[in-house]
């Protein structure tokens, strides 16, 4: 019985023991956590409330102000969307910049219009425009404790351009303490059309930040500056490309008559059409690059310039046909003037020797047969 009795009280003391320690630590968590639930503590100087505006930003958690009769909500972040991106800078605004002298007086006299300011239009990338100020809470509907920021596009814009409009929008106010703007904005350009005229930040900023001074976004008595950027998304140009082949009018002749008298280091030929795109021959009688002075040197050139596939034969004719020297060229442009070509189409020996047939009469003959390109 004593020993029995011994264990039971042994067993007793572990309990208590464990449990003051237990109490000791919740004590300890208590007394560590409970200066940050103490808010009213940010209050008590402009420079604490600037201090922690930055650090509860950080956290995810702003300071609500609570000398106002507004509540600020505290703005999550992962409730906005993940194409939003919020940023600081010093540039102004680029498109329009509206300044109010007492945001409080704009808050209550817009009341009787909607409860939104609407500024005078402007123009941005070539279109008209109006910027949207909603400084009251609730207003429009869903924004809570928020002032929300709208750019408006004239419909009269879309009527006489185009149907619709693409733009990256970014919206600003600026902060007094560190000189610089908050900014707000989505990082993927928004599409406008008389079905969608207008965008913006339901949730752009707290109100709260714009009744209290010591945040900064009010200054000099009670001003407040918001602005907006907008950026317009000009059409892209492009291209369609096709592979022609089944070329009509395919063969070109060219002759160059006293070949041998003339001094040139290249002929060109007139312009040629062929499978409804226009055409230039060059040869260099004395070769040009690796065969000069061994070989001469035959390209096709495209009479505009344009850059693509080709492929082609080239014949330097013989008076007997079956003696013609022919070479294949097929790719993209390999030489100079964007043109396609072989060097070494014939050496030079082969058409001096006239009794080869090449050279008759002093008049040398080409063709050129294009088989298929590329068509932009």
């Amino acid at each position: 019985m004593y020993t029995e009795e011994k264990k039971k009280n042994t067993n007793y003391g572990s309990v208590f023991v464990y449990c003051f320690f237990c109490l000791v630590f919740v004590v300890g968590v208590v007394r560590f956590a409970k200066p940050y639930y103490n808010l009213q503590n940010l209050t008590e100087t402009g420079a604490v409330i600037e201090e922690r505006l930055f650090d509860m930003e950080k956290l995810g958690v702003l300071p609500c102000d609570l000398k106002s009769s507004v509540s600020v909500p505290a703005r999550n972040h992962h409730t906005l969307s993940t194409t939003v991106r919020e940023e600081t800078r010093t540039r102004p605004p680029l498109s329009y910049c509206v300044k109010f002298e007492s945001f409080a007086t704009m808050a209550n006299l817009v009341k009787e219009n909607g409860d939104k300011y609407e500024s005078r239009p402007f123009s941005a990338g070539g279109y008209n425009w109006t910027f949207l100020i909603y400084p009251n809470a609730n207003k429009p509907e869903g924004s809570g404790g928020y002032v929300s920021l709208y750019v408006k596009i004239d419909n009269s814009s879309l009527i006489t351009t185009h149907n619709e409009v693409y733009a990256w929008i970014k919206f600003l106010t600026y902060k007094s303490t560190t000189d610089t703007y908050h900014e707000l904005h989505a990082t993927e350009a928004q599409r406008f059309h008389l079905f969608k005229q207008q965008y913006g930040m339901l949730t752009f900023l707290e109100i709260g930040y714009y009744q209290n001074p010591a945040y900064g976004f009010i200054f000099n008595g009670g001003q407040s500056v918001f602005g907006v950027d907008i950026v317009v998304s000009k059409p892209s140009a492009w291209e369609d490309v096709s592979y022609e082949q089944n070329i009509r009018d395919p063969v070109l002749d060219w002759r160059i008559i006293k070949f041998s008298v003339g001094d040139h280091v290249s002929y060109t030929s007139d312009t040629f059409s062929s499978g409804g795109r226009n055409w230039i021959l060059k040869v260099y009688p004395n070769g040009v690059g690796s065969a000069t002075g061994n070989s001469l040197s035959l390209y096709l050139l495209s009479a505009s310039n344009q850059k693509g596939y080709v492929k082609a034969k080239f014949r330097v004719i013989n008076q007997t046909p079956s003696n013609n020297v022919e070479k294949q060229v097929e790719g993209w442009p390999n030489a100079q003037e964007n043109g396609w070509g072989v060097d070494k189409l014939i050496p030079l020996a082969d058409i001096k020797d006239t009794s080869k047939g090449f050279l008759v009469n002093d008049v040398i003959r080409f063709e050129v047969e294009i088989l298929a390109f590329s068509k932009t």
